[in-house]
């Protein structure tokens, strides 16, 4: 086995590849081999670290020195520098949001981001080589399948993922040893494992990033769950839009082939157990589990009424057992340290922790696994680092399209599935975007709502139309046309949809409109009655003025202006004419003597 006295960790997640991450694998490998440095430092292309603003990062150990939006170009230095003399790079390490410090002690473990987070599903991402079965083998890889199938009944499996309290992460919350002990009962010649890693939510990306990173805690978790069932046969149905993760994923399938991991008789106990990797078009509509399932057999990916659920009949007829990504990522360690150990995290309701996808008007964009009960206001300026550019904080947007919106007042609602509920929002899968004083919410749930037409099946009216009139009515109000009485339909449609629609994804479709409803009417209201968006965002609704006292009639806005709606003469006030203003903001941008405003 090769030793090396330092390890290069380069993050080859999706944003990070997307940055260029791996031109900076090869440039280190090249600028290694040319000071004689190969044998003793190696370069290894990780999953995602977690901090995507900050990438792409790279991670120097033993030391962990962590360097942020590394270049081609900064190579050269980190190898010379670092490297071969053993001085840091300082002007290249992490600046940390929280102390605004650029500390060239700086490690992983120090930094703001990282502190209040408990990795247990990210437990191996950015660690290890994803492409390497050797490394997740080294991490205590397939010692719970092991572990399951020499030491343990199927039952005492079942057993201990039902007194971990572990909940479904895909957005429901149910009981993931309920589930699995629901199948195991269901009798049957044939059954199967499923795994979603459709992951449809607008801003989420925790799914992606856990296959990209881990793809071997996966397959083993499936595994176990197969015995657990009683079933010989997996499918991991992923989006084709995740190519990174496919390939890492068929690479992993093929290693754990290769190892007796799957397939025949594994670990020499009779046990026998394959995976299977479908390929989803990206509906939305099939996170749902009956559609899913539908997909995978080839259909049409539509959901159909229940019971019979899963459990009973599912794939092929079949008893099937369906979980997430993130889900299955936390079985491993279960089976591994105990029911004990992971019900010791989170609440008495919510057990363990969880991963979200920070995004939006937050500093420290990325993903975060925080313990349940961790409140929003921790997550948010404690690991977020709150809004950038020193903005108001106004809502934050929890469980993507099936979920709702809380404002600032519901900052210290602790992240669990029942807190959340009642607060008007949900878990859901785990997106987590936050919004400014300069987001729209009538515009927000217009957007969401707009995701949600585009991506319905079709197959039932509530949600068909039902849907669609809502958007028709967002759009009147974001456009100036709204009209007393709008708010009353909303809500009426809203509840409607909610009772009736024949899927998950229907029943929730509405509540970005009722939580925003709920929490800002006001904004509602100000839209119809005073045809005025109060965060100067609804183009419809705005007007650009030029303040007479401050204009110094230099010409630079009327300049700019692309459809010549600006008047006056060289130092004099100039004028807007409303009728030909295009509301696109160039003159504001441009004035050095903040004359124009937004109205």
């Amino acid at each position: 086995m090769d030793i090396y006295r330092a390890h290069v960790l380069v993050c080859g997640g999706t944003g990070c590849s997307s940055s260029g991450s791996a031109t900076l694998i090869d440039r280190f490998n090249e600028k290694l081999a040319e000071h004689g440095l190969e044998k003793e430092v190696k370069v290894v292309r990780t999953g995602c670290f977690g901090l995507c603003e900050a990438g792409p990062v790279v991670i120097v150990y033993p030391d962990g020195t962590f360097y942020s939006r590394v270049k081609p170009e900064n190579v050269d230095e980190i190898v010379t520098e670092h490297l071969l003399k053993g001085r840091k790079v300082e002007h290249l390490v992490y600046v940390d949001h929280a102390t605004r410090e650029q500390d060239a002690e700086k490690t992983l473990d120090s930094i703001t981001f990282y502190k209040q987070q408990h990795r247990v599903a990210l437990r191996n991402c950015g660690v290890i080589d994803p492409e390497n079965i050797d490394e997740y083998l080294a991490m205590d890889g397939y010692r719970a399948l092991e572990k399951a199938l020499t030491t343990m009944t199927r039952e005492e499996v079942i057993d201990e993922i039902l007194k971990s309290g572990l909940r479904g992460r895909g957005g429901g919350g149910f009981p993931t040893g309920l589930k699995w002990k629901f199948t195991y009962q269901s009798q049957a010649d044939q059954k199967y494992v499923a795994c979603n890693a459709d992951e449809g939510d607008p801003g989420a990306f925790m799914d992606r990033s856990i296959l990209e990173g881990d793809p071997h805690a996966i397959i083993e978790a499936m595994a176990i769950a197969g015995y657990a069932i009683g079933a010989s046969q997996g499918y991991i149905y992923v989006r084709a839009e995740y190519p990174i993760a496919v390939k890492r994923l068929s690479i992993a399938i093929d290693q754990a082939r290769e190892y007796g991991l799957l397939g025949k008789n594994i670990f020499e106990t009779g046990f026998d157990f394959d995976l299977n990797i479908r390929l989803g078009a990206g509906a939305f509509v099939c996170g749902e589990e009956t559609a899913l399932m539908h997909s995978i057999e080839g259909k049409r990916g539509e959901p159909t009424p229940r019971p019979p659920f899963p459990a009973v009949k599912g794939l092929f007829a079949k008893p099937t057992m369906l979980n997430n990504v993130e889900t299955y990522a936390n079985v491993a360690q279960i089976i591994l340290n105990g029911a004990d150990w992971f019900a010791s995290m989170g609440t008495e309701k919510s057990k363990g922790t969880k991963v979200f996808a920070l995004g939006g008007k937050i500093n420290n964009t990325g993903l975060v696994e925080i313990p349940m009960g961790t409140p929003l206001r921790s997550i948010i300026y404690d690991i977020g680092g709150g809004c950038p550019n020193g903005k108001k904080f106004k809502a934050v947007q929890t469980g993507g399209p099936s979920g709702g919106c809380l404002p600032e007042s519901l900052l210290d609602t602790p992240v669990d599935y029942d807190n959340l509920i009642a607060a008007g929002s949900m878990m859901g899968s785990g997106g987590m975007i936050v919004m400014d004083e300069d987001n729209c919410m009538v515009d927000i749930a217009r957007f969401y709502l707009d995701f949600i037409v585009d991506e319905s099946c079709g197959k039932c009216a509530p949600c068909r139309i039902g849907t669609k009139r809502m958007l028709e009515i967002l759009n009147r109000i974001v456009e100036g046309k709204g009209e007393e009485g709008d708010i009353e339909k909303l809500e009426e449609l809203a509840e409607t949809i909610k009772a009736t629609a024949l899927c998950g994804l229907g029943n929730t479709a509405p509540n970005p409109v009722l939580s925003t409803l709920r929490f800002f009417r006001d904004e509602y209201e100000a839209h119809i009655k005073e045809h005025r968006c109060p965060a100067h965002h609804c183009k419809a609704l705005l007007q650009y003025v030029i303040d007479p006292a401050k204009c110094r009639g230099c010409t630079a806005c009327a300049r700019v202006c692309p459809a010549e709606a600006i008047t006056g003469t060289v130092k004099n006030p100039h004028v807007i004419d409303p009728k030909k203003c295009l509301k696109c903001g160039s003159c504001m941008e441009k004035c050095r003597f903040g004359a124009i405003s937004r109205q």
